[in-house]
């Protein structure tokens, strides 16, 4: 990789400051300045800037436990975006593989990998979320196969994908969907005539959502979480 190329996929700096910083002696490669744009950098060279040690940004994978009260965004607007939580190089890069409602809490998957993401996002993929929820009024049995079948939505044609509810008790479910319809989950009990009062993404795929992270917390996923999606 060219040397100036290198310090832009290390650092803030833009093309033209890469320059200067070269121009100016401000970059060494194992020990000895380097004022060539244009110098090849192989794995096996260390580059320092202003003394420190620089390297590449590579894709990122990681996950979030969501707080309430933010947003799935790029940017912040009436409420912070989840990646204002994030403190890492380079933020402009990532963005967000599924989002959440404001007054949802959970797992976010984040990354600055749009390949990885489209795995999870695309309907065609099928990939599994799976949602804790909190209904307003108790529900029955009966609606673990009416789910499995498919819900009509409001203004929508046809049925939603198959679903898995499972009671843990009357106003307690999970819910497992392989779409990301808008609200979605909200408006498959509102479809049944009851209410969600309380949202929370546990798992999306195989990633598991760490119970070490408090709301508000993140961590780089593993190599295992990356490669099961």
């Amino acid at each position: 990789m060219r040397l100036d190329k290198f310090i832009c996929e290390s650092t803030s700096l833009t093309r033209s400051l890469a320059k200067k910083a070269l121009h100016r002696g401000d970059v060494t490669c194992d020990g000895t300045i380097v004022k060539d744009a244009g110098f090849k950098v192989t794995p096996h060279h260390q580059i320092c800037l202003n003394g420190e040690v620089i390297s590449v940004v590579g894709p990122r994978f990681i996950m979030l436990n969501k707080p309430v009260n933010t947003i799935c965004s790029t940017i912040d607007e009436e409420y912070p975006s989840v990646l204002s939580l994030i403190d890492v190089a380079k933020p402009e890069e990532l963005h967000i593989a599924g989002r959440l409602d404001v007054d949802t809490t959970g797992l976010v998957l984040i990354t600055s990998d749009g390949q990885w993401s489209h795995k999870i996002t695309s309907p065609k993929k099928e990939c599994g979320k799976r949602y804790l929820v909190q209904l307003a009024d108790p529900i029955g049995e009966a609606l673990i196969a009416e789910f499995a079948q498919g819900i009509a939505l409001r203004n929508e044609d046809g049925l939603t994908k198959p679903a898995t509810l499972e009671i843990i008790d009357p106003q307690q479910v999970r819910l497992t969907i392989t779409e990301g319809k808008y609200h979605q989950v909200k408006r498959m009990f509102a479809a049944v005539g009851n209410k969600v009062v309380g949202l929370h993404r546990e798992c999306v795929g195989h990633i598991e959502l760490d119970e070490a992270l408090a709301p508000g917390e993140w961590r780089y996923l593993t190599a295992a979480e990356i490669a099961s999606v």
